[in-house]
């Protein structure tokens, strides 16, 4: 009997949306056309809109279309969304909502945020590099859940009274669970430190949070489990950030100490993220946002998207040695001296957006 695998072709959902959004993404998809090509990167790829650009031509930030390719696909890539001009937009209008909305429906609970220093930009950070060298930290942020999502919410405009807003924090016990079980798992393949950051000193989800983590630790007994308040978590990250492994939190305050462990590396136009469901799927983009005021420029950093190739290929569809390919890949442009605007250093080689992208995909060959 003759052997041979079975390759499963897998669905990749591009988003390129707004701002900065294409430009990156061009970059990217020169990388996976490139892994199709000669590394047998069995994927099929559909493009759609979301966000402002999808407003534009749908009146809508998430149309029905977008929606469905997304539940049918593996994985999904996006660039960035929002911008100026939708700001005076009715709130379930405006392009975030279509990105808030993508992660509700197809239950994207869990944010994956690094934050590394490649070594090649120690200089980069604005801390000293005695503190940031080797930095690496993986922030692991509950995000369907908590006060961005809790209900009753909205601004109270009663006659006679002064205007009040107000919003809901509200977490569940099974919510707790499946955040912190995802934070295990990752610990467990890393240094198998996990610091908890709540503020159960003066919040009553705070104080289940904590109880939760803690009773889940008893089932990793190998995990170094540590608890801080988030005041004193942003302090410590700026502080002696290296102390930090994995850091799993709620969806408020990952969303705070993800953007300070970020500046932390010098430049946000580095660092990928990724938001997974129970089954592994979910939605891969840099964090750096839309940045309007240098879109169509060709001077974005395209790398960040391109790491979000390289987690889209380890954690959804389960390539590990593509990815490691992809990040050996980005760590050889940075070796041979290139440089987008963001991260240029006196002495290096300043390129653009489009150039940084081919040097990419020319290291990977």
């Amino acid at each position: 009997m003759t052997n041979f695998k079975i390759f499963i072709m897998k669905r990749v959902l591009i988003l390129p949306g707004d701002g900065v959004g294409p430009e990156v993404m061009q970059e990217a998809v020169k990388v996976l056309d490139f892994l199709k090509s000669h590394c047998n990167l069995n994927i099929e790829i559909n493009n759609a809109l979301i966000g402002g650009v999808a407003y534009d031509k749908t009146q809508k930030p998430l149309p029905d279309e977008t929606l469905t390719l997304a539940e049918s696909s593996d994985a999904i890539l996006l660039g960035a969304v929002g911008g100026p001009k939708y700001d005076n937009l009715p709130r379930e209008l405006r392009p975030e909502s279509g990105l808030l909305s993508i992660r509700s429906e197809l239950d994207l609970f869990a944010n994956l945020r690094p934050a590394f220093l490649f070594p090649q930009l120690s200089k980069a950070s604005p801390l000293k590099e005695i503190i940031v060298s080797g930095l690496n930290i993986l922030i692991v942020r509950e995000l369907t859940s908590g006060i961005y999502f809790g209900e009753p919410r909205g601004i109270r405009r009663e006659e006679g009274k002064e205007p009040e807003g107000f919003n809901t924090l509200v977490y569940k016990e099974s919510e707790i669970k499946r955040i912190a079980e995802t934070a295990f798992k990752v610990a467990m393949k890393r240094d198998k430190k996990i610091c908890s950051v709540d503020k159960a000193n003066v919040l009553e989800t705070s104080e289940l949070w904590r109880e939760v983590v803690t009773g889940m630790s008893k089932k990793y007994p190998d995990i170094e489990v540590s608890h801080m308040y988030v005041d004193n978590a942003a302090m410590q990250l700026v502080q002696n950030p290296k102390q930090f492994d994995v850091i799993v939190t709620s969806n408020m305050f990952g969303d705070i100490l993800s953007d300070i462990a970020a500046t932390l590396t010098g430049s946000i136009g580095m660092l990928p993220s990724a938001s997974l469901n129970s089954l592994q799927k979910g939605i891969y983009e840099p964090i750096h946002g839309s940045a309007p005021d240098i879109a169509g420029k060709n001077i974005a950093n395209p790398l960040a998207c391109i790491l979000s190739v390289s987690m889209m290929l380890r954690y959804s569809l389960a390539l590990p040695d593509l990815a490691d390919r992809v990040e050996k890949a980005v760590h050889a442009v940075l070796d041979a001296g290139m440089r987008t605007e963001d991260i240029y250093e006196e002495g290096m080689q300043k390129v653009t957006t489009s150039e940084m992208g081919n040097a990419v995909v020319q290291a990977l060959a």
